[in-house]
């Protein structure tokens, strides 16, 4: 599945939707395990935009990297990381719902 490019309008009508949503996901000190794939895929699912919390101790270098990882294996677009918590966004099916409402 191919994402689409987004705009900086795009990404910033995102991360202001994120400021509100509760930590869906935590991602501790094992990483990026097929669980935790199998849970972020879940949210991500039902929910298109999911706030994911780093509760291993992460440098933030480590951070950014995870970030790529978490982009690459679960097909979603990181559209902020901000300390410890980074927001992750996948259209649905029929498009994105959230884009789409404004």
């Amino acid at each position: 599945m191919s994402l689409p490019a987004l705009t900086g309008a795009q990404k910033t009508q995102l991360r202001g939707r994120g400021q509100t949503l509760p930590d869906h996901a935590w991602l501790g000190r094992d990483g990026v395990t097929t669980e935790f794939l199998a849970e972020l895929l879940r949210q991500l699912d039902a929910r298109e935009l999911v706030k994911l919390r780093f509760t291993g101790g992460q440098d933030r270098h480590e951070r950014a990297a995870l970030c790529e990882v978490i982009e690459r294996d679960a097909a979603c677009l990181c559209v902020g990381a901000v300390g410890h918590t980074a927001l992750f966004w996948r259209p649905g099916p029929e498009g994105s719902k959230l884009l789409a409402a404004n």
